[in-house]
């Protein structure tokens, strides 16, 4: 029989290794995750998470904190620490046991994930109200989306915010032209599809879409629904959840021999309420 790959053999010697063995390649080391793969790997919830991370984090660095404990971070931003944590974890940083997360490091860690390492020019399609009000929120260029065109059919040559309205036809050249990359639509819900595909046709493919209207597509563009009304109809489950909750109120008998609830109401008969 012969012997085995660093097994003797009867003479008490070691075979040399085959010739195939010899050739064979060594295997590859595996290299760690790109910070690409690791926003792939990133459950939506946790990007929403991250984005609020991120400014909790802006605000204690512009108080001239350098470093965060993961109770502190999870306090301010309204999670629990666990969770925390856990969403941390995708963007490579774990902190320092008994130091915490260094701020500075962990903004440019998130930025780096979200993308803000640079500017994302966007477009506002339909100047009504929210348009308007979108179009002169200063917020917007010190977190890296500056607003680079605005188009409205009925407000063309018009300036808000500092730029002029252009025409909604114009969508395809004016936003080639400036590199848009995100599109916000506010029109009204008719005119929301036909916005999006010009806006597609420039070659955007981030939407921010306010319109209460689901948008048609191609699979490789990403939109964002914010409804407001729905939002409110959300809010008022919870203020109707919260009404049902409320104990009744604890009947008793009154002196007069009608029966009063807790706050004093004393109610009689047919239906007349008659105060103790």
């Amino acid at each position: 029989m012969a012997a085995q790959r660093g097994q003797r053999d009867g003479a008490g010697r070691v075979p040399a290794p085959s010739a195939a063995e010899v050739t064979a390649p060594i295997p590859a080391i595996v290299d760690a995750p790109s910070p690409r793969e690791r926003a792939r790997a990133i459950p939506e919830a946790a990007v929403a998470r991250l984005a609020v991370y991120l400014r909790v984090l802006s605000a204690m660095a512009e108080q001239g904190l350098t470093t965060v404990s993961s109770e502190e971070l999870s306090v301010a931003a309204g999670v629990n620490s666990a969770k925390l944590r856990k969403d941390l974890s995708y963007v490579g940083s774990y902190g320092t046991r008994g130091v915490g997360y260094e701020v500075a490091v962990l903004v440019e860690e998130i930025e780096r994930i979200l993308g803000l390492h640079r500017n994302h020019s966007v477009a506002v399609v339909g100047i009504g109200n929210l348009g308007h009000a979108l179009a002169n929120y200063g917020g917007f260029p010190g977190r890296g989306f500056p607003v680079a065109a605005l188009f409205d059919p009925d407000l063309v040559g018009v300036p808000v915010g500092g730029l002029p309205v252009s025409h909604i036809d114009d969508i395809v050249r004016v936003c080639s032209q400036r590199e848009v990359s995100i599109g916000v639509i506010a029109t009204p819900p008719p005119a929301a599809q036909a916005a999006c595909d010009r806006l597609v046709q420039a070659g955007v493919e981030c939407i921010l879409n306010f319109a209460p209207v689901v948008l048609q597509v191609p699979d490789h563009v990403e939109v964002r629904k914010v409804d407001l009304a729905v939002e409110l109809q959300i809010l008022s489950f919870h203020v109707a959840r919260r009404a049902d909750d409320v104990p009744p109120p604890v009947l008793r008998p009154s002196s007069n021999g009608a029966v009063a609830s807790g706050d004093g109401t004393a109610h009689g008969v047919n239906g007349m309420v008659m105060r103790s």
